[in-house]
């Protein structure tokens, strides 16, 4: 008997695996189509208003990021003249991770908006944050075009190689986010000849400090990058790719340690004035972890600030470690220049959140990791915010194909 897949936006009968393809099969949108903006923009003004703020504060993110001047500036440049034309991919099947809902939120919006066919797959251990997209995707949804409910599928289905092989076989692209093991386990199923995958391995990234310049910076400034240090770690319990795990301090030992004195004074008072609360089994998760690379050598402190920050010295950077280790850890370490920071960085780094460097001092240390895979370069503070540019690759390229238009005739002819 064939496994059934749940429909979740929209909603419906369990349906047969093999049958879900076809509840998309209509081909009629267009790169930018403006039932699809619609939709959106209605999605946007949802997510910014402040009910969803303060239930879930990550939805005003995604919605400033589907803001109507944005997708008017996507919509532009997708369908602007050129030696060429934007088409839609066809049909897309989304893996979205787990551990950051609004990632489904993002990636389904921008391949929607190129016009593509979608389903995306709702892992069964996603949270509130992902039921609170779908619902308000399905309010959406009930007064747009009934295009929308003919090309948008959410589903829901538990691992199993059926379901996963009848959905691969009629896509055209495959987006898949999540662990190495579970990218290659998704791969094992085949795709058609023609189609290719989308893939967002694990990947981890640090924030490094001018210890210099953050002594030289006033107060105020000084206050916003302990509070967009904690923008950065605090959310999605610092699982996310993009939150740093690691904070390196460059300058002298004593300038360094005077600054990081100062930065976690503001960091603790940035802590308590949001009133944070940790689970008691990430407590203690936190303390496995830390002792553990403690006995191992790796950390030569661990150190608990409150209730919710943890912090490990770790005395040789090149050991710092890159797996999670809890919510609220920051594994600290110094180097002496910028320069330095290259050998700290490999394949798996993603992005680097930076304050007090110069435009091309980072920039030369871009060009020194040769082909080494750091994608995002970013203030501390916005290591979080989700860009159309993303693990390097550009999302509406992406889920678009490009044709390639040449020998027409001119007006003047």
């Amino acid at each position: 008997m064939s496994t059934l897949v749940e429909r979740l936006c929209p909603d419906g009968p369990p349906t047969p695996a093999e049958r879900v393809p076809p509840l998309v099969a209509d081909s009629g949108l267009a790169v930018g189509d403006e039932r699809v903006v619609d939709v959106l923009a209605s999605l946007s003004q949802t997510w910014l208003g402040a009910r969803a703020r303060a239930d879930h504060p990550e939805l005003a993110a995604l919605g400033f990021f589907l803001r109507p001047a944005q997708l008017t500036a996507m919509r532009a440049e997708l369908t602007g003249s050129g030696d060429g034309v934007r088409r839609p991919v066809g049909l897309v099947l989304h893996h979205p991770p787990s551990n950051v809902d609004a990632v489904l939120g993002y990636a389904w919006a921008l391949s929607a908006l190129c016009g593509n066919r979608n389903i995306v797959r709702v892992s069964g251990r996603a949270g509130a944050l992902t039921a609170r997209i779908l619902d308000d995707i399905a309010t959406a949804f009930a007064t747009a075009d009934p295009v929308l409910a003919r090309t948008q599928l959410f589903v829901g289905h538990p691992h199993d190689d059926e379901v996963t092989d009848a959905l691969a076989r009629s896509c055209d692209l495959r987006v898949i986010w999540g662990g190495d093991q579970a990218i290659t386990d998704l791969r094992r199923a085949a795709l058609p000849a023609h189609a290719r995958d989308l893939v967002f391995p694990n990947r981890h990234s640090l924030a490094v400090v001018n210890a210099a310049a953050y002594l030289d910076a006033p107060g105020w400034q000084r206050a916003r990058l302990a509070a967009g240090l904690c923008d950065d770690v605090l959310p999605f319990d610092q699982a996310a790719c993009s939150s740093p795990r690691a904070l390196v301090l460059v300058g002298a030992q004593p300038t360094a340690t005077a600054a990081w004195r100062d930065l976690r004074g503001r960091i603790r008072a940035e802590v308590d004035g949001r009133d944070l609360r940790l689970d008691p089994a990430m407590a203690v998760e936190k303390r496995v972890r830390g002792y553990g690379l403690a006995a191992d050598g790796v950390a030569g402190t661990v150190e608990f600030d409150g209730e919710v920050m943890t912090y490990l010295g770790v005395p040789d950077p090149a050991r710092l470690p890159r797996d999670w280790l809890g919510a609220g850890v920051l594994a600290i370490a110094r180097v002496d220049e910028c320069g330095d920071l290259a050998a700290l960085l490999t394949d798996r780094h993603q992005t680097l959140g930076h304050f007090g460097f110069g435009r091309e001092e980072l920039r030369a240390l871009c060009r020194s990791l040769g082909s080494r895979r750091l994608d995002r370069v970013v203030p501390i503070g916005t290591a979080l915010t989700f860009d159309r540019h993303w693990d390097g690759h550009d999302l509406l390229h992406e889920f678009t194909r490009h044709t390639t238009i040449s020998g027409w005739v001119t007006d003047a002819q």
